[in-house]
Parts: structure tokens; C-alpha cells; sequence
């Protein structure tokens, strides 16, 4: 499957193999699977890592998600990359947010997850010491696609049920379902591709009763390079030049429909990185110099006790 992503992870592991990543580290303390919301009796999870130096009073929220699925393993790719080592290591507090698997839930519920994650995060914000306006939201992959989906459909800042965030950055995301390089994707045809496709647009991969239009329009409400408006933060994506997994036009397809309604864009291509690569600690550090730039801060906060 194009996403199935877990051969090149492997790889990166094997790369990696000497990164620490258990709760001794010293750039982070670790709050382990912390209850974010209940669905149905199924709880969702967020590890929090809270860096040890100073904090810089910003958020990540990291979407764990691979091939759609929350797994402990999808957690362990995201710390063999380093992203919580990079992070805190700027001073970035990074909830690392499990939206739960496409095995129990379409891509929209997954979504509505993120949301209220982020939510939660921002009602957290004086216990971890972090502006609620500063929050960014990132993912790779599946990952990428929700925080993408999320960041487009959430809404201007404000209000009660407020899910937005200031920034986005996405490794190597799938955006447009209907227009996927150069495969045709149906749910109501058989094949893998199309069965996952069917899952994430219907509870329970179930498409009977649908007419054609109401199918087209639930794989369109997925589909985030579809549904950018003038109020989507800016977005930084990163994708590789010969990934075989989710094509480069995928990024190229958001990239296009963000800067059609004029939102801050900008497309880093590895040459020659798959899905992903084995330098790609490189580019967290050039996503994390990113939200540097677009989390500005007032002030530093106090050393983090």
C-alpha cells in the first residue's frame, strides 16, 4: 500500500538506532499516556513532553498517525526521527496527540479527535506554562493528512470550541483523494487502495445506500488541499523528491490551493527522500526553526521547574 509506511520507518530506526528516547533523557520530561478525551468508552492518548531547559512558551501539537493508526510503533517513529528531542531542545512543550486507528474511526472522526486534543491543550495551558495562541500543529504522513484536514476546517481563532492553531507543518501529507498523482481512486471499487479510502470516508468501510454524489462529496470532505479557505494558518510542507508512497504532488496540490487563497506557504523537497528518509532529523530541525519564526512569542517564560 502507498501508506503503508512502516519499511521506511524501519529503516530510519536502523539509522537511529542510538537516539534516546525514554524519559531519562534530559532535554524533556515525560507524561506518559495521558487520557484526553473519551470516545465510546475508548480513550485517547497524549504523551506531553515538557522540556527540562527553558521554555520558550510555545506548543506542538504532534498527530501520531500512521496509515491511519495510532499504535504505540507510530509513537516510536515519531522519537526515532527526534522530534521530541529537536523540539524540546528549543524549548517547545510537544503534545504528542493519538487521534485512535482507521480501524475504529473515518478520518472525520479522527479529525473531530484533534480537535478536541487541542482543545484540551489549550485548557492546559497554564499547567505546562504555554500561550493558547502559540499552539502549532504538526504530522507526517496519515499524521500530515489529518493535521492538514484539521487545520483547514477548524475556523478563526476564538470562541468556546476553539480548535485553531498559528501554524502547520506536515511531512509528505496525502491532500486530495480525488486527484491522487496519477492513480484513480474509488471507494466503490475493489483493491486496497480503494478499501482504506472507503474506511476513512465511511464508518465502518460501509458505502451501501450512497449515491454517487454523496460518495464523491464525503471523499471530498477529506480531501484538506480541497477545503482551504483565506482563514487556514500558514503551512509548511516537506516532502521527498522520489517518495513512492504519497506522491510529491500531493504537497504540490496543497502548496497551489494555499497560495490561491493567499495563506503563507512553503514547500521544502528532499531530493531523493522517500517515505521518509534516513537524514530526516534534519528537516524536523528545519520545521522546528520554522515554527520559530511563525510562534513568536512575547516573552520567554521561566525555567521550567
Amino acid at each position: 500500500m502507498w501508506w503503508a509506511n512502516r519499511c521506511g520507518w524501519w529503516l530510519l530506526a536502523v539509522v537511529l538506532c542510538g537516539v534516546p528516547t525514554d524519559a531519562a533523557d534530559p532535554l524533556f520530561q515525560r507524561k506518559r499516556n495521558m487520557v484526553y478525551a473519551d470516545v465510546h468508552g475508548v480513550g485517547l492518548l497524549v504523551d506531553v513532553f515538557v522540556p527540562t531547559m527553558r521554555s520558550n512558551g510555545r506548543g506542538i501539537v504532534d498527530v501520531v498517525s500512521g496509515a491511519w493508526h495510532s499504535d504505540p510503533g507510530k509513537l516510536r517513529d515519531h522519537e526515532r526521527a527526534q522530534i521530541f528531542e529537536i523540539f524540546c531542545r528549543q524549548g517547545y512543550t510537544v503534545f504528542a496527540l493519538r487521534p485512535g486507528s482507521v480501524s475504529k474511526f473515518t478520518a472525520l472522526e479522527m479529525a473531530e479527535h484533534i480537535r478536541t486534543g487541542i482543545r484540551w491543550v489549550k485548557g492546559q495551558h497554564r499547567e505546562f506554562s504555554i500561550a493558547a495562541e502559540r499552539l502549532g500543529l504538526m504530522g507526517a504522513s496519515a499524521g500530515g493528512h489529518l493535521a492538514s484536514l484539521v487545520a483547514v476546517t477548524s475556523g478563526p481563532a476564538g470562541g468556546a470550541t476553539d480548535a485553531s492553531v498559528a501554524a502547520v507543518g506536515a511531512f509528505f501529507p496525502p491532500t486530495d483523494f480525488i486527484k491522487y498523482g496519477t492513480v484513480t481512486l474509488d471507494p466503490v471499487k475493489p483493491g486496497p487502495l480503494n478499501e482504506t479510502l472507503r474506511r476513512l470516508a465511511f464508518a465502518r468501510g460501509e458505502i451501501a445506500g450512497f449515491t454517487a454524489a454523496q460518495i464523491k462529496q464525503r471523499v471530498h470532505s477529506i480531501s484538506p488541499a480541497r477545503l482551504v479557505t483565506a482563514q487556514t494558518p500558514p503551512f509548511l510542507l516537506i516532502h521527498g523528491g522520489l517518495d513512492l508512497l504519497v506522491p510529491l504532488q500531493q504537497s504540490q496540490l496543497m502548496v497551489a490551493a494555499l497560495e490561491r487563497q493567499q495563506v503563507p506557504v512553503k514547500l521544502i523537497v528532499k531530493p531523493g527522500g522517500g517515505h521518509p528518509w534516513p537524514t530526516i532529523a534534519e528537516e524536523v530541525a528545519l520545521m522546528a526553526q520554522w515554527f520559530d519564526r511563525q510562534l513568536v512569542a512575547s516573552r520567554a517564560l521561566p525555567d521550567v521547574p
